[in-house]
């Protein structure tokens, strides 16, 4: 290993001479570090510019689907009426009287110390015969509870105190059985006895020994439209919710009415406006981060040049900035997009006007919506071949500079270890010399003193 002797015969300062010399050995390498800094940096601002036009393509093909702009609101004219309206809605209105509300059966069998009757197997039977055996783990009413709720036959109980025996004074229970649905769908019967018994018809009815009783019985909600007419008509639904009487449109009722109450349902022109508005502030998103990147910046005093961004000169970011204006802003069917808001501005960005939309909506909502979504369309084609995760050509190009930045960064080292053996030879080469150099000062020195003891020419003897 190569050691300094800084100046031990010379008196140079071989260490910054050396130093010195490898800052310009070093030079190359010095270049090609710049480089990848500046390549890191141009990749840093391109991964930006893809997610952004990834997410751009994102929003602007669902802003290209059909019911994009199909977009409702429904009302009433009643607190225990409410009403959603979906894509599918269209604009109406209808009027209708809410005659009963839907509800679930519940069931109370009569009131019992213990259960009547070893096994304990019951056949509970839903409204379209379907028939669920039920056999507990033993006759305890807990035991039965737990089976009839661990079914599937869409009935639950529960043991309910009845107070005590006046005869033995032991406590009584009744089992509340309730539908898990609602309407006449989910009525449900049970029997004392196993299916193949209630087929013969020797089971015992469970709810209508003595004693027991049906607390509410299943019901369907029904409306009637158009009440008190000739075209009045019935509807019924197992819910509260009827998601027929109006396309695309759930009414909910909560309370009886005996007046009639009125749907209404109509184009939301709030939510359309703002599907048109995220479009474009999707693409003022993309062009500013283009145009902030590229701006120049003027040298300040002192400074040599000006600065540039890290897309300023970039061709292939212009042309991503051209396609994107391009897909934006040019002409659908040969109408400008600028009739229904959507323009391009001096400077080259793209702007919303909200009140020539409204106006375009209002006179031709069509044809608005066929040219946001022709615009959306090229927009979302334009993003997505030039960020596609496999094969974008902004993607491609990012890979190409990382695969640059990594033969660069190879480089880096092959100069490490060229550096490395540079120095260690300049400086066993000055050691060498410091070596050499002390030397012929030991042999001068010796030589100066052999002159020095040698006896004088002609000298007198006294």
């Amino acid at each position: 290993m190569a050691f300094s002797i800084d100046g031990i015969a010379s008196g140079l300062d071989t260490t910054t001479m050396i130093n010195q010399l490898m800052q310009l050995e070093a030079r190359p390498q010095t270049l090609i570090k710049n480089k990848v800094s500046a390549t890191e940096v141009l990749i840093s601002g391109l991964q930006q510019l893809n997610t952004r036009l990834a997410s751009l393509g994102e929003l602007a093909g669902k802003t290209a689907k059909p019911d994009a702009l199909s977009l409702y609101t429904a009302s009433t004219n009643s607190e225990d009426l409410t009403a959603k309206a979906s894509s599918t809605a269209r604009a109406g209105s209808l009027d209708f009287t809410v005659d009963r509300l839907a509800q679930r059966q519940v069931s109370v069998t009569a009131a019992m110390t213990t259960w009547p009757g070893n096994p304990a197997t019951l056949t509970i039977t839903a409204s379209d015969g379907t028939a669920t055996e039920v056999s507990p783990a033993s006759a305890s009413l807990d035991d039965i509870v737990t089976a009839i709720n661990d079914s599937e036959s869409g009935v639950t109980a529960l043991k309910v105190s009845a107070g005590t025996d006046p005869t033995t004074g032991e406590p009584l229970f009744r089992l509340q059985l309730s539908a898990a649905e609602s309407g006449v769908d989910g009525a449900f019967t049970v029997h004392r006895g196993s299916a193949a018994d209630v087929t013969a018809g020797t089971a015992t009815d469970l709810l209508a020994e003595p004693g027991a009783a049906h607390v509410r019985t299943a019901q369907d909600a029904q409306v009637t439209l158009w009440a008190g007419t000739a075209a009045a008509q019935a509807v019924t639904s197992s819910s509260n919710t009827f998601s027929s009487l109006l396309p695309g449109v759930d009414v909910t009722a909560k309370a009886v009415s005996t007046e009639p109450v009125t749907v209404t349902v109509a184009r939301d022109e709030a939510a359309s406006q703002r599907v048109a508005r995220d479009l474009v502030s999707g693409l003022t998103g993309v062009l500013s981060f283009i145009s902030a990147n590229s701006t120049v910046t003027p040298s300040a005093p002192g400074e040599d040049a000006a600065a540039g961004g890290v897309f300023t000169s970039d061709s292939a970011v212009r042309d991503v900035e051209r396609r994107i204006l391009d897909a934006a802003t040019g002409p659908v069917d040969g109408r400008s997009p600028s009739e229904i808001g959507i323009s391009i501005t001096r400077d080259g960005s793209v702007e919303f006007d909200a009140e020539k939309f409204d106006q375009a909506m209002a006179e031709d909502p069509a044809r608005v919506a066929h040219v946001l979504q022709t615009i959306a369309g090229r927009v979302a084609e334009s993003a997505t071949e030039q960020s596609d995760k496999f094969d974008g050509s902004l993607t491609l190009r990012i890979q190409s500079q990382e695969r640059s930045v990594g033969n660069l960064n190879d480089e880096i080292l092959d100069w490490d270890r060229r550096l490395e053996t540079r120095r260690a030879t300049l400086e066993r080469t000055w050691s060498s010399l410091e070596v050499q150099l002390q030397s012929l000062q030991s042999q001068g020195e010796w030589l100066s003193s052999q002159l020095g003891n040698l006896p004088t020419i002609g000298g007198n003897d006294k």
